[in-house]
Order: C-alpha cells, then sequence, then structure tokens
C-alpha cells in the first residue's frame, strides 16, 4: 500500500510592523482552495523536547466579539479531541462544563 501524503498550506501577507493583515489556508483534499480566514491557532508536539509549540495569529480586522467565539469552538474542540483521544470521558465533559462557564461569562450564548 502506498502512503499518502496531504497538504495544509497558509499564506499569511503582513504589514510594515508585521502584523498579518491577510490570511489565507488550502488543504486541497478537504475542498479548501485559497480560503480567507482571520484567525489561525496551531498547536504542533515536539516528540523531541516534549513539547507543545504554537502559532497564533489574527488580522487587525478579527473582531474581539468574534474571536472570543473562536476561543469557544477551539476549546470545545480540544475537548473533543481529548476524549477521542484519550478515551477520558470524564474530563472531555468537564472541560465541556467550563466552556458553558466560559460562554456564559463571556456572554456568548443567548
Amino acid at each position: 500500500m502506498a502512503n499518502s501524503k496531504y497538504e495544509i498550506k497558509f499564506d499569511i501577507e503582513l504589514d510594515d510592523n508585521k502584523i498579518p493583515e491577510k490570511m489565507h489556508w488550502t488543504a486541497k483534499d478537504g475542498g479548501i482552495v485559497n480560503q480567507e480566514t482571520k484567525a489561525i491557532m496551531l498547536s504542533v508536539w515536539d516528540a523531541k523536547s516534549k513539547e507543545s509549540l504554537r502559532i497564533d495569529l489574527w488580522t487587525k480586522e478579527m473582531p474581539v466579539d468574534e474571536m472570543k467565539v473562536f476561543f469557544h469552538h477551539t476549546l470545545l474542540a480540544m475537548a473533543d479531541s481529548l476524549q477521542k483521544a484519550t478515551g477520558e470521558d470524564k474530563m472531555g465533559d468537564t472541560m465541556r462544563d467550563f466552556c458553558d462557564y466560559f460562554a456564559e461569562k463571556l456572554e456568548l450564548k443567548k
């Protein structure tokens, strides 16, 4: 069986102060080609140093209210990923409870 290779690409346009102005991403296997985004959070695991490496970027045009929703969605996805990857059902549920609290305190839910 041949190995498959997939590519996810991010294009970031910076202003003179190296602040993101425009960002686009492509994941052709997922049907996404040069789609604009206003925020990116990327984490990778460095197995050698046993630590997470992160890139968090957002454009000047990312509204604060949308950033709060983005964080909420990201936290919920992390709870799902933790539960799926580790089988830690109780901790996944605890994280979701925190997400409900987070949304309530930021008045995200109506």
